[in-house]
């Protein structure tokens, strides 16, 4: 059984402050598959900042050539070794081999901040002031086990792109993802101390670096609840905050969108990664006269579905990725029900045919109303409601209902009656007619889905503060940019 026993600090591997080690357990068997320390403290994490604060001396003075240099460095490791990290996330938290944009998305992601950086203007000239955007300092990264490669990567990259230094620090879920990411940093030539790895709790090794008086920014992604946490002890020392939090995505089909391909698009998008997705469409909002004949396609489209082993290529779903998790999604199916949600297909227990793994059965409840338990609370598995409306107003009113507001869909045949719907959605993220998302554009949330933005130019600027430098006209500059 294999152990992941050290930190990744100052450019080297180290052994954590305390002792203590716990169990990895595949969630496809329910079997251990490894071990992992859980020694690492408030100590780690000084030695961790203490690094990353030194390194960022000289890294922040770097030249963007010299940055992209690195990050070419770090793509070529990482597309090395894309094969054994699928396999990785597979058993570490259950994601299909089949499922490849878990590990072939953070190859793109890292291009796209490369070849960002070469042409932005870290100067502009505004009348006799020079604007300079300037790396922030140290950055603390916390990333999420659904994605829990692909987040990270994207806190990385964009934090080295900015010429910050960063100490991440995994999901406790999902611990060997990191530490094969620290590999990548270490195989590449990460300058020490530029890249740093902390494994550990939330409550000790997160606290410890959303408190730290060191630490001048703060990316996390995880739950609503954990990400208060995160703010309110960053605010003790009033360093920026970017948060990434949960989501209760409205997928609305108008009565003039296409049923069937709306349905079959919520399934493939809301079930993927076993439902385990912030971004998921778990509420599909459809006109009451509409609601029987839409369910059909959706029973359809799950029964394609092959849930099985995450390694076997033929599997598009896996497990969900540990047992609270799977005893949480039944819990929300049972609470639904009894609240006079009318099961479509799926259900309570285990997935038929499964006698071990955390297969939870793909379940649609239909008539469910906006002040149910599940039109509200984040899932976070393979569960979807469908909700009626009467109206197109009505539609938007129930969309907007929420704490969150992360991602929306819409469904028309008519661009700009889709338009200006998307317009009226108060999330992060809306896509017309099932579109793809990409790397180039910002995700983020409104609402209590988060703070600030990730990917893209302002990605990038999350990682980077703002200086005004008076007194020099622009006739008068004979110096190059430091940036």
């Amino acid at each position: 059984m294999e152990h992941f026993g050290q930190l990744y600090i100052d450019g080297e591997w180290v052994v954590p402050s305390g002792q203590g080690a716990r169990t990895l357990i595949d969630p496809t068997f329910e079997e251990p598959w490894a071990t992992v320390t859980s020694g690492a403290g408030v100590a780690d994490v000084d030695r961790a900042v203490a690094a990353a604060k030194r390194a960022f001396e000289t890294f922040s003075r770097t030249s963007v050539d010299d940055r992209i240099a690195l990050i070419d460095r770090i793509i070529s490791a990482y597309e090395r070794r894309e094969q054994e990290l699928a396999q990785l996330i597979a058993q570490e938290v259950g994601v299909p081999v089949s499922f490849k944009a878990q590990v072939t998305g953070p190859a793109g992601h890292m291009k796209v901040a490369r070849d960002l950086i070469r042409d932005y203007a870290f100067e502009q000239q505004l009348a006799d002031t020079i604007v300079r955007r300037e790396p922030i300092g140290v950055c603390a990264l916390i990333s999420p086990w659904n994605w829990p490669i692909q987040t990270s990567v994207i806190k990385v990259i964009y934090g080295i792109a900015a010429g910050c230094t960063v100490v991440l620090k995994p999901s406790d879920a999902s611990p060997a993802s990191g530490v094969a990411l620290a590999e990548v940093m270490d195989e590449a030539g990460t300058p020490p101390g530029v890249f740093n790895l902390v494994i550990g709790r939330g409550s000790v090794v997160g606290n410890a670096l959303s408190s730290h008086p060191d630490v001048d920014m703060i990316s996390f992604t995880g739950s609503t609840d954990a990400g208060i946490k995160v703010g309110e002890s960053a605010a003790q020392t009033v360093k920026r905050v970017c948060l990434e939090l949960g989501g209760k995505s409205a997928n609305v089909v108008l009565t003039d969108g296409n049923l069937e391909k709306a349905a079959r698009w919520n399934i493939q998008r809301g079930f993927s990664n076993t439902g385990q997705s912030c971004h998921a469409p778990s509420r599909l909002l459809v006109h009451e006269s509409q609601v029987e004949d839409i369910v059909p396609f959706l029973i359809e489209e799950i029964g394609r579905m092959r849930v099985g082993d995450p390694r076997d290529p033929i599997t598009t779903h896996g497990p969900l990725i540990h047992a609270e998790q799977f005893d949480s999604v039944q819990n929300h199916i049972a609470v639904g029900l009894r609240e006079g949600g009318r099961l479509v297909t799926g259900g309570l227990g285990r997935m038929d045919g499964f006698e071990r793994g955390f297969f939870c059965k793909p379940t649609v409840l239909a008539d469910v109303t906006p002040d149910m338990t599940l039109a509200k609370e984040e899932i976070f598995g393979p569960v979807l409601v469908v909700m009626p409306y009467a109206t197109e107003e009505e539609a938007l009113a129930i969309a907007n209902d929420s704490i969150f507001g992360l991602g929306g869909y819409v469904f028309s045949q008519d661009r700009k009656r889709g338009y200006e719907f998307a317009c009226g959605l108060r999330a992060g993220r809306i896509a017309f007619n099932g579109a793809n998302t990409n790397s180039f554009t910002p995700m983020g949330g409104y609402k209590q889905s988060g703070v600030g933005r990730s990917m893209g130019v302002l990605g990038l600027e999350e990682y980077l503060e703002v200086k005004s430098i008076y007194g020099f006209e622009e006739e008068a500059r004979a110096f190059p940019p430091l940036a």
